[in-house]
């Protein structure tokens, strides 16, 4: 791994910066807000009568605020890793937005409400078209889990090798795990197309 050197000759602990998309109301400002070791930076405005019939609010009718921008944390993984979070907009109006906030992205967590699984498959679309590898994030709202993993992977079609966490966005250990997985496959990924050396 590789590492910036500091003035004073400490190497720096590498950053990357990671996207937290899904549809809307699945939970991407409150991971982003669970695990964040900093307060977390966020565009949330309230849902007004001027969205009515622009943004879809099926499943979700007890939502107040919508993220307008992005939201962004921080979370240090070891002296060597530092994940920067951006957590995407979920409504398709805002979408346009992410072709800016995935420039110098890593990798991705999607994350998906098994109430409403369509709402996602656009997140896993942009990251698959664009080559970004990607972990799915099944937050189970209030401890239901109403399908198997096997379930769910058929639903939204996923490749064998993308990884599948079940979590709850509010828990910070929960989060941490998914972001742990991300890595975890983002390594992996590294090391299938590295170089192998000639014996």
């Amino acid at each position: 791994m590789d590492y910036a050197i500091s003035d004073h000759g400490d190497a720096a602990p590498l950053a990357v910066k990671i996207l937290i998309a899904g549809g809307f109301g699945v939970g991407k400002t409150t991971l982003v807000g669970a695990v964040s070791e900093v307060a977390p930076l966020r565009t949330e405005e309230y849902l007004t009568h001027a969205s009515v019939g622009v943004d879809d609010l099926e499943g979700v009718n007890g939502k107040s605020t919508t993220t307008v921008a992005l939201d962004f944390g921080r979370i240090t993984i070891s002296s060597e890793l530092v994940l920067y979070l951006f957590g995407t907009p979920g409504q398709e109006r805002f979408w346009f937005m992410w072709n800016d906030l995935v420039n110098g992205a890593m990798g991705a967590v999607v994350l998906v409400d098994t109430r409403r699984l369509d709402v996602s498959f656009a997140s896993i679309d942009f990251f698959e078209s664009r080559g970004i590898p990607f972990v799915v994030g099944v937050n189970c709202f209030h401890g239901v889990r109403d399908r198997t993993q096997e379930e769910i992977r058929r639903a939204l079609d996923l490749d064998p090798q993308v990884p599948l966490v079940l979590c709850d966005a509010r828990d910070r250990t929960a989060g941490r795990d998914v972001l742990l997985a991300l890595i975890d496959h983002l390594m992996a990924a590294q090391s299938r197309t590295a170089p192998h050396p000639v014996a």
